[in-house]
Protein backbone atom coordinates (compact mmCIF):
# COMPACT_ATOMS: atom_id res chain seq x y z
CA UNK A 1 0.00 0.00 0.00
CA UNK A 2 1.31 3.15 -1.22
CA UNK A 3 0.39 6.22 1.27
CA UNK A 4 -0.67 9.49 -0.30
CA UNK A 5 1.64 11.39 1.54
CA UNK A 6 5.17 9.74 1.97
CA UNK A 7 7.22 11.78 4.43
CA UNK A 8 9.09 11.43 7.60
CA UNK A 9 6.04 10.61 9.46
CA UNK A 10 4.86 7.73 7.15
CA UNK A 11 8.47 6.08 7.52
CA UNK A 12 8.20 6.46 11.19
CA UNK A 13 4.67 5.27 11.59
CA UNK A 14 5.76 2.03 9.55
CA UNK A 15 8.92 1.38 11.58
CA UNK A 16 6.54 0.78 14.11
CA UNK A 17 5.79 -2.20 12.96
CA UNK A 18 9.48 -3.42 13.67
CA UNK A 19 9.40 -4.95 16.83
CA UNK A 20 13.19 -6.09 19.07
CA UNK A 21 11.67 -9.78 19.56
CA UNK A 22 14.06 -9.13 22.52
CA UNK A 23 12.49 -6.40 24.05
CA UNK A 24 8.82 -6.85 23.04
CA UNK A 25 8.29 -3.48 21.59
CA UNK A 26 8.72 -1.81 18.34
CA UNK A 27 11.82 0.05 17.27
CA UNK A 28 10.49 3.42 17.63
CA UNK A 29 9.49 3.63 21.00
CA UNK A 30 12.68 2.01 21.81
CA UNK A 31 14.13 5.07 20.73
CA UNK A 32 16.23 2.93 18.12
CA UNK A 33 15.34 5.09 14.95
CA UNK A 34 17.90 8.22 15.61
CA UNK A 35 16.79 9.66 12.22
CA UNK A 36 14.64 10.02 9.16
CA UNK A 37 15.29 11.89 6.12
CA UNK A 38 13.00 11.22 3.10
CA UNK A 39 13.73 13.19 -0.39
CA UNK A 40 11.73 12.84 -3.90
CA UNK A 41 13.98 9.03 -4.55
CA UNK A 42 15.67 8.47 -1.63
CA UNK A 43 14.74 7.62 2.16
CA UNK A 44 17.59 7.28 4.41
CA UNK A 45 17.23 6.17 8.08
CA UNK A 46 19.95 6.57 11.13
CA UNK A 47 18.85 3.53 13.93
CA UNK A 48 20.34 1.56 16.46
CA UNK A 49 20.41 -1.29 18.57
CA UNK A 50 20.25 -1.09 22.07
CA UNK A 51 23.68 -2.87 22.45
CA UNK A 52 26.33 -3.91 19.10
CA UNK A 53 26.54 -7.59 20.57
CA UNK A 54 22.23 -7.30 20.12
CA UNK A 55 22.25 -11.00 17.83
CA UNK A 56 19.03 -9.41 15.83
CA UNK A 57 20.82 -6.37 14.41
CA UNK A 58 20.18 -7.82 10.71
CA UNK A 59 16.95 -9.34 11.21
CA UNK A 60 15.76 -5.95 12.38
CA UNK A 61 17.36 -3.50 9.99
CA UNK A 62 15.69 -5.56 7.24
CA UNK A 63 12.53 -5.89 8.31
CA UNK A 64 13.20 -1.99 8.39
CA UNK A 65 13.77 -2.09 4.53
CA UNK A 66 11.01 -4.32 4.16
CA UNK A 67 8.13 -1.83 5.58
CA UNK A 68 9.84 1.47 4.29
CA UNK A 69 9.88 -0.01 0.58
CA UNK A 70 6.32 -1.37 1.03
CA UNK A 71 5.23 1.85 1.30
CA UNK A 72 7.49 3.53 -0.25
CA UNK A 73 7.16 5.38 -4.19
CA UNK A 74 8.21 2.59 -6.94
CA UNK A 75 11.88 3.77 -7.67
CA UNK A 76 12.85 4.99 -4.15
CA UNK A 77 15.97 3.76 -2.66
CA UNK A 78 15.55 2.48 1.33
CA UNK A 79 18.80 3.24 2.89
CA UNK A 80 18.18 1.89 6.62
CA UNK A 81 21.99 2.97 8.20
CA UNK A 82 22.94 1.07 11.48
CA UNK A 83 25.02 3.43 13.55
CA UNK A 84 26.30 3.48 17.22
CA UNK A 85 27.38 6.68 17.86
CA UNK A 86 25.43 8.23 19.81
CA UNK A 87 25.07 4.93 21.87
CA UNK A 88 21.67 4.03 23.08
CA UNK A 89 20.31 4.92 26.55
CA UNK A 90 16.74 4.02 28.00
CA UNK A 91 16.50 7.73 27.88
CA UNK A 92 15.66 7.87 24.16
CA UNK A 93 12.68 5.23 24.81
CA UNK A 94 9.20 7.29 24.47
CA UNK A 95 7.16 7.39 27.81
CA UNK A 96 4.60 4.80 26.41
CA UNK A 97 8.13 2.03 26.52
CA UNK A 98 9.60 2.97 30.01
CA UNK A 99 5.80 2.53 31.38
CA UNK A 100 5.75 -0.99 29.90
CA UNK A 101 9.28 -1.87 31.44
CA UNK A 102 8.29 -0.38 34.86
CA UNK A 103 10.33 2.63 34.34
CA UNK A 104 7.68 5.22 34.35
Amino acid sequence: MIHSRFDDDAVREALRGVDDPEAGMNIVDLGLVYGIDVTADVVHVDMTMTTAACPMAEMITDQARAVIAAIAPEGTTVDVRLVWDPPWTPDKMTGVAREHFGWG
